[in-house]
């Protein structure tokens, strides 16, 4: 298994000097044809996919795992679509970001390049060997794909197909690696090719991303969980704050972006909670409020303090009241997780100060925390959403997977 792992992995480190080079257009060549050929083998991919629907009903898996792991003829459009969205993205390697003159005459700047070779880590979704592989080649790196093994039968049909294309427009075929050892020692293994594998993205669960974190001896980008709060501010439009709430919590409770806690301003909660927890609870959440947040509506349980550090992922939430916003921003200091936090407020110094001092990828002034997306803020597809402050922090597209170097044009100056 080591040898395999690492026969694999060189495979795409030779493959990455290829992808490196090529220009814009055979890159999106590439990516075209990955979409093509997957609209026409849509028939095979459900098909294998079927084995894993299968395999994953009889180990008991839960249905949104299985729902997760489901390809049908609208989500392979999807996966199509979002190839083709790629393609329409600026490439974004070789842009030259700053230039500047020094006094001898030399000019410094700064180029956008490939990363290299990526190692992406992940579970249950099959889209994700698609999504990941269109930005990895927009981007000029190779991948190296190890996803679970609940959907090993569907990875493997999407990644011949992508292998097909690469090998149609002449690239080297190492640019989209699979590795097709279902076994946790598979990933211990990948994690320790430093040197080969230039960066390791994880994408999964708390426990699977703390694993490869505390073992890995290449750089991780990753977010741990999503302990997301929206602060109500006494000079908030509370209509407003309603409907952001109720987004942020019910569009889709299960996504890391999901609002987790609601602070409100203590000389508003009287008139905001009582018709907000009444239309959360028609909605199916179930609300767990401090003390002063039970005064106000006593239906509701009673929150815990290690319930303000949880990622629920379900409808489930804590509701807090607080003083002022200082209070607000301490708790989020607190128990926040560094990934999105909103305020609603009409008062533009608050919102100026909640941007300033409240620490996370992603802060928001009378929007949503469910925003907090690469699609939603204009970088196309995304390949996934870093907590980190290295390298880049928030949702990662395509300019997240270059990096950058020094570039000098001289005329003959020398060092003295």
């Amino acid at each position: 298994m080591k040898e395999k792992i690492l026969l694999k992995a060189q495979k795409a480190k030779e493959a990455s000097r290829f992808i490196a080079k090529a220009s814009t257009e055979l890159k999106n060549k590439i990516i075209i044809r990955m979409a093509e050929y997957l609209r026409k083998s849509k028939d095979e991919l459900i098909e294998a996919n079927k084995l894993d629907i299968a395999s994953a009903g009889e180990k008991g898996l839960s249905k949104a795992l299985i729902d997760r792991l489901t390809l049908n003829e609208k989500r392979i459009s999807e996966m199509v679509k979002g190839l083709e969205e790629i393609v329409a993205l600026p490439d974004p390697v070789g842009e030259i970001t700053k230039m500047w003159l020094r006094p001898n005459g030399m000019q410094v700047g700064k180029m956008r390049v490939p990363i290299g070779v990526i190692g992406v880590i992940y579970e249950a979704r099959p889209n994700v060997t698609v999504d990941v592989t269109g930005l990895c080649i927009k981007a000029g790196n190779a991948v190296v794909l190890r996803g679970g093994s609940e959907a090993i039968n569907s990875n493997v049909a999407l990644v011949k197909i992508l292998k097909e294309a690469l090998k149609d427009e002449g690239m080297h075929e190492g640019v989209v690696t699979y590795l097709d050892i279902p076994s946790r020692e598979a990933v211990l293994e990948m994690i320790k090719l430093e040197g080969i594998i230039d960066l390791i993205i994880p994408r999964g669960g708390e426990g699977l991303i703390r694993t490869v974190t505390e073992n890995s001896r290449i750089p991780v980008l990753k977010h741990y969980k999503g302990v997301c709060h929206v602060f109500v501010d006494r000079e908030a439009d509370l209509k407003m704050a309603e409907e952001i709430c109720f987004n942020a919590k019910v569009q889709r409770p299960a996504t890391c972006n999901a609002m987790e806690t609601m602070l409100v301003d203590e000389t508003i909660a009287k008139k905001f909670l009582p018709n907000m927890l009444r239309r959360f609870q028609q909605a199916g959440v179930e609300i767990r409020g401090c003390e002063k947040t039970r005064e106000i509506y006593p239906k509701i349980k009673d929150v815990k303090e290690e319930d303000f550090y949880r990622e629920y992922l379900d409808l489930i939430l804590n509701v807090k009241v607080v003083k002022d916003i200082d209070e607000a921003m301490e708790h989020i200091a607190k128990y926040g997780s560094a990934h999105s936090d909103a305020i609603v407020t009409r008062n533009y110094d608050k919102a100026m100060r909640f941007l300033r001092e409240v620490d996370s990828s992603a802060v928001f002034v009378n929007a949503s925390t469910r925003l907090n997306d690469g699609y939603q803020f204009g970088l196309g597809a995304e390949i996934g959403i870093s907590t980190d402050k290295i390298h880049a922090r928030g949702p990662m597209g395509l300019e997240e997977l270059t990096c950058t170097k020094f570039i000098v044009f001289g005329s003959g100056q020398l060092r003295h």
